[in-house]
């Protein structure tokens, strides 16, 4: 019995719910494709969404390491210009302040690490006035070299108006050179000058 000859047969209450049927199914298939083309454009989307974190993310981590980097080439900037012996850079920097240096001592150098290692040298200033006191630290801050005022003490003379007797430690950081990678590789005829020597 073909399709159509039991269509036919059908009564008429049973051809209406056939027909409610298939214009349910119509319209399911006909609302299939704007939901379908709305979940892929919403995939996509979502897609977009992701890469434009990934995107953000990347950049921001490219200011960071631009930042880092800067940071570095800074500092190894700062210590390409090795401090010079300080006893002879604190007399320089003094004379230029019209200051002179009744005291000093040296400091033995410690250690920072690998890489650095701090030099020290504890000056002595009597009767010094505030502005050349002031003049000398600055000389000693701006002098271009890693070379700082670790330590600072000053005591106001009684009788005479402005005048300090100070104490100050002046510190130079230095920064050792990395050391060159050992090669790997064998001298070239080591392998054939040891095969002779093999039991």
């Amino acid at each position: 019995m073909s399709l159509s000859e039991r269509l036919a047969r059908l009564e008429p209450r049973e051809r209406r719910l056939l027909g409610i049927l298939g214009g349910v199914f119509g319209v399911m298939a006909f609302l299939a494709i704007p939901i379908g083309i709305a979940a892929t454009v919403h995939s996509q989307a979502s897609e977009n969404e992701s890469l434009h974190e990934a995107i953000d993310s990347i950049d921001e981590a490219r200011m960071t390491v631009a930042k880092a980097q800067a940071t570095r080439d800074a500092v190894t900037a700062r210590y390409a210009s090795a401090a010079p012996p300080l006893a002879s850079f604190l007399s320089r920097v003094a004379t230029e302040a019209q200051l002179e240096i009744p005291e000093s001592q040296d400091r033995q150098a410690v250690p920072h690490g690998k890489r650095y290692s701090e030099r020290s040298t504890k000056i002595v200033l009597r009767k010094v006035g505030m502005l050349k006191l002031i003049h000398l630290m600055e000389k000693i801050e701006t002098s271009g070299h890693p070379v700082l005022m670790s330590s600072l003490n000053i005591r106001k003379r009684a009788v005479e108006p402005d005048s300090f007797d100070v104490d100050m430690v002046v510190s130079a950081y230095d920064r050792k050179a990395p050391e060159p990678k050992k090669a790997d590789a064998k001298p070239a005829g080591s392998d054939q000058a040891g095969s002779g020597d093999a039991p």
